[in-house]
């Protein structure tokens, strides 16, 4: 199957938005249609771009944002606008925070509008699809505990999760907010950082793991990597086990490793998804 990519022109945002969309657009890379950053390609001499992106997605809290009110759009592009006072041309307007598993959804369908336009597919999309079928209520849980990840991980995280359909995600940085999360809501997931001495992560996995024995438990820790001493790896994965951490991911975090365990929450394991822990 030939993969398809989608260029989304960008304009505004945070640096933290930026961040978690540059991610996403990574992650896109595993699936198609995948997604990329625009950037014009103009020819010598020449001020008008030779190319458009399929897609403007503008922060309509930033200044560029009126010249996109004003500027008619290229033929086929579509506009997606973030925050308030959308112009009547915007194909889809995104409310603040953003999530970002609806957002693949909105350029997913951006991909079926093109299919339509050029007489590849018959399909009615004025409404976006999910990111996953309902299956009777299995998945309708979906949401996530992140305790102890650094602001960074957490980024990640959040546009990883965001790519299975996990948009509701909660952040503790202490053993108070993270039982308090943990007694108010259900979790599909939960990701501990066992590095993190601030916090007794080992303990707040173990009470996660028994009170939601269908989530799933992750831990991450540098004595997970390659670099650290093997008697090291096998004590912190027969420590984990013990804690009733399913999943053991090393630190930094590394994205085919972390894939494997996502997979479970997608619906779709790999065979070498219950391997992990075997590994030294």
């Amino acid at each position: 199957m030939d993969m398809q990519r989608i260029f989304v022109s960008v304009v505004g945002f945070t640096d933290v938005e930026r961040h978690a969309l540059n991610t996403v657009f990574r992650l896109s890379e595993e699936r198609s249609p995948s997604y990329g950053l625009w950037s014009p390609q103009v020819a010598p001499g020449s001020a008008t771009a030779l190319t458009h992106a399929e897609v403007a997605l503008v922060d309509g809290d930033c200044a560029e944002a009126v010249l996109s009110q004003a500027r008619a759009l290229p033929q086929g592009q579509r506009l997606i606008w973030v925050g308030a006072n959308a112009p009547e041309h915007a194909w889809r307007v995104v409310d603040r925070p953003i999530h970002w598993a609806s957002l693949l959804d909105d350029l997913d369908a951006v991909f079926a509008a093109h299919q339509i336009d050029s007489g590849l597919l018959d399909l009615d999309i004025t409404e976006p699809g999910r990111l996953e079928a309902d299956d009777g209520g299995q998945r309708a849980l979906r949401r996530a505990l992140l305790v102890g990840s650094s602001r960074e991980e957490c980024f990640y995280l959040r546009s990883r999760l965001a790519l299975v359909g996990v948009v509701d995600i909660d952040e503790a940085g202490t053993n108070e907010s993270a039982f308090e999360f943990m007694g108010r809501h259900d979790y599909c997931c939960g990701v501990f950082n066992l590095d993190d001495l601030q916090i007794d992560a080992w303990s707040l996995a173990r009470v996660f793991a028994e009170r939601f024995p269908r989530a799933l438990t992750m831990g991450s820790s540098e004595l997970a990597g390659p670099l650290a001493a093997w008697w090291r790896r096998r004590r912190v994965r027969r420590d984990t086990r013990r804690a009733g951490i399913r999943a053991l991911i090393s630190r930094p975090l590394q994205p085919p490793e972390l894939s494997r365990w996502m997979d479970l929450l997608a619906g779709n394991p790999r065979e070498a998804s219950l391997a992990t822990h075997a590994r030294d």
